[in-house]
């Protein structure tokens, strides 16, 4: 979705590019993940929250978005969606305008497509940005803390318990430290060979590129 926008507001047909950057972006720069997390508990409220009453507006029954394993991964995601999106945005976009339109204007000439150019010449050398935002979020993702504590708790069934989350339960709530230290440990072990991955794959994408030359 990061993609699908940086591509759009780098596209000439788009009007007021700044505008709608800045209003995607608004919600990484806003005061933090906690006001956040308890506007989305109160939004999301099985009873009284206003996406249930939309919802009872339109005729249709409400939802369990925090009482529901499978509905509090939407509702988490949601979350870290709002949260995130215009980073990862910002980056692709970043990326997209380091590309030389040159190269887009030839295929034209050649007689390629939108949908051809987008795959076969931006996505290719868009490929490092792409795995940097990729790894950040798998990180990101395994390091969740304020958005499952105070969004579900890390419930309902241990569906939203992330491993940071699990590390401080069983830390501070059962007092297993040596458990906590050991997953810890797995944890950074974890982390290590999703950085190494990304490393490898871009500088592997270099090498070729430089041995072609």
């Amino acid at each position: 979705l990061a993609l699908v926008l940086a591509s759009l507001l780098n596209s000439r047909y788009v009007r007021l590019q700044g505008m709608w950057r800045t209003i995607i972006f608004l919600p990484y720069i806003m005061s933090g993940t906690v006001a956040a997390a308890f506007t989305f508990q109160l939004m999301l409220d099985r009873n009284a929250g206003y996406a249930n009453k939309f919802l009872g507006f339109l005729g249709m029954s409400p939802v369990p978005w925090l009482d529901d394993t499978w509905w509090a991964r939407i509702s988490l995601g949601l979350l870290v969606l709002w949260a995130w999106l215009g980073y990862n945005m910002l980056i692709l976009l970043a990326g997209l305008q380091a590309i030389p339109p040159e190269l887009a204007e030839a295929a034209k000439v050649d007689g390629a497509g939108p949908a051809r150019i987008f795959w076969h010449i931006t996505v290719p050398l868009l490929r490092p940005v792409l795995v940097f935002c990729v790894t950040l979020s798998i990180i990101g993702t395994f390091s969740l803390f304020t958005e499952p504590l105070l969004l579900t708790n890390g419930g309902p069934a241990n569906a939203t318990t992330t491993p940071v989350l699990q590390i401080w339960q069983n830390t501070f709530s059962f007092l297993r430290v040596g458990y906590s230290s050991a997953m810890s440990w797995v944890y950074f072990a974890v982390i290590v060979v999703i950085a190494l991955t990304q490393y490898f794959l871009v500088s592997r994408r270099d090498r070729y590129l430089e041995a072609r030359r």
